[in-house]
């Protein structure tokens, strides 16, 4: 992500960290940033979107499929500018439990299209405010989760082992978990594409300190893919024993694509089960997009806001195109909006270039591509990773207090331990808990004045405020007049105005005269 301009952890209302370049309103004034940027979101995307399908249970192909549709289509139609949009690792466990319930792709490519359908009729009907009930602190936790996976999850991929899933985000792993793939990496580096990685780390760093950076229509990740390319070519001809073998590189689907194709089985609409994946698939894909919308807006150097209920209308018609043209369910998906933000993109062209892109390459260049090498593309996401999660972001946090840096905390380390959904959930219900606890402290004020006690509301008493109220009831001393006073106060819960008349009622029975105010 362009994150020079703007650290994740700065609120949308604060200025960026340094001040963004001028936005130009003119398309033509754009291409020079937004068309690099989407050939280095086109080489970031291309192993992601067959790393998803691949730990789908899917058919390859259809991994590019949902990349080429999410990027030709949704740029169309949204107005998302820095969001890119594909098959998501987040949804792989529910599309491979999908496909494996209905026994058949085609059976699967059918509840994507209705689940387009439904998401459709959301965006319509104005559901995308639904991302407004998220704290900041769970979309920062979010953000910075995603950046320390990348790093754990990339690292073995930057020294050559390439034994998990490229595209992988879960805690598991093959053959144990992402600590226990760290280690083994630590024990099989492949030297070459260690040295390769050290290579694109070199530039992908420097690039930025030197005048080189000036030049707007090279970004540095770009440089680093050619670099690395010709690297690997250079050791097979020079010294073949740190040459990368295929399994290393990037591969691509062969042969005659259309027939390749797995169409939706239009018979499956009958089917119960069906519709139920299809509702399933609508609600995770739509909720992953609004909260994957909201932190992308959050990095945007020119703070611009994504329109949320077009975002969903966008996907719903991605979602119909993609299970007709039997590829996976798509999602606004943010390690590729980061990549885009950081190669400079200013518009929704660059997200339609990767598009494109990723439409010639499985045509036309599947052989010249199978020669990038993957531990450069990890290296990539290594450096993305860090910009999303730097020590800078928690100490901002953490300045903020604890009501917000638990909650960011406790994100981070639910979504690297799991998954992005369940920890997103986690720290919602631990954000929602800090929430009640503000709202329970200084409630009432009690004041004593000899055998008059004054309990005065200061804000609004919900029903959760119960317990403390009893209990302070419970110990007032006989022989008292008291007076409840709530004038002023915007709200007093039904179940706390009926727990104070209840004791207005049997006060007495302790000689207790209870006056209430602005019942």
């Amino acid at each position: 992500m362009a994150l020079s301009s703007e650290s994740p952890g700065a609120s949308r209302e604060s200025p960026p960290a340094e001040s963004a370049p001028p936005l130009d309103p003119r398309l033509i004034a754009n291409l020079k940033y937004d068309i690099p940027a989407g050939l280095v979101v086109f080489l970031v995307a291309l192993p992601l979107c067959l790393g998803i399908a691949l730990a789908s249970g899917a058919p390859l192909l259809s991994g590019i499929v949902a990349g080429i549709v999410g990027g030709l289509v949704i740029p169309l139609v949204s107005r998302a500018q820095l969001s890119v949009s594909g098959p998501a690792a987040g949804l792989a466990a529910i599309v491979l439990a999908g496909i494996t319930s209905l026994q058949s792709f085609q059976a699967f490519a059918m509840a994507v299209v209705i689940g387009g359908v439904l998401q459709l009729g959301l965006g319509l009907l104005r559901a995308g405010a639904i991302s407004h009930f998220f704290p900041s602190s769970v979309i920062k936790g979010m953000l910075a989760a995603i950046g320390v996976l990348l790093i754990l999850k990339q690292l073995p991929h930057a020294v050559g082992f390439d034994k998990d899933n490229f595209a992988s985000e879960s805690f598991k792993a093959d053959g144990g978990n992402t600590f226990t793939m760290i280690g083994q990496a630590a024990q099989a580096i492949e030297w070459g594409a260690f040295l390769l990685s050290a290579v694109c780390l070199a530039i992908l760093v420097g690039w930025e300190k030197s005048r080189l950076a000036k030049i707007s229509w090279l970004p540095a990740p770009l440089v680093a893919v050619l670099v690395a390319t010709l690297g690997n070519e250079l050791f097979k001809a020079a010294i073949p024993s740190l040459a990368l073998e295929q399994k290393h590189l990037v591969t691509l689907p062969t042969g005659d694509l259309v027939s390749a194709l797995q169409l939706p089985d239009l018979s499956a609409m009958l089917r119960p089960e069906v519709w139920v994946l299809g509702v399933t698939l609508a609600i995770v894909a739509s909720l992953e997009t609004l909260l994957n919308l909201e932190a992308v807006d959050r990095i945007d150097p020119w703070h611009r806001k994504s329109p949320p209920n077009r975002e969903l209308v966008a996907q719903g018609l991605a979602n119909m195109l993609s299970g007709f043209a039997g590829g996976l369910p798509v999602t606004s998906v943010i390690v590729r909006s980061s990549a885009n933000t950081n190669a400079g993109a200013r518009t929704r062209l660059s997200a339609f270039t990767h598009g494109a892109l990723l439409l010639l390459a499985v045509v036309f260049a599947a052989g010249l591509l199978s020669r990038i090498p993957l531990a450069c593309l990890a290296t990539i996401l290594l450096v993305t990773g860090y910009k999303l999660a730097k020590p800078k972001i928690f100490a901002e946090m953490r300045q903020l207090g604890w009501n917000h840096f638990i909650p960011f905390v406790v994100t981070i380390v639910a979504i690297v331990l799991t998954d992005l959904l369940k920890g997103i959930a986690i720290g919602l219900a631990v954000g929602v808990l800090f929430v009640l606890r503000t709202q329970m402290s200084r409630v009432f004020d009690v004041i004593h004045e000899g055998a008059r006690v004054t309990i005065r509301f200061n804000k609004a008493a919900y029903f959760f405020t119960q317990g403390k109220l009893v209990t302070l009831l419970e110990r007032l001393p006989s022989d008292t007049h008291v007076v409840v006073d709530a004038q002023g106060v915007s709200y007093i819960d039904h179940d706390v105005a009926e727990l104070l008349r209840r004791f207005q009622q049997s006060a007495h029975r302790r000689n207790i005269h209870v006056e209430l105010r602005g019942f």
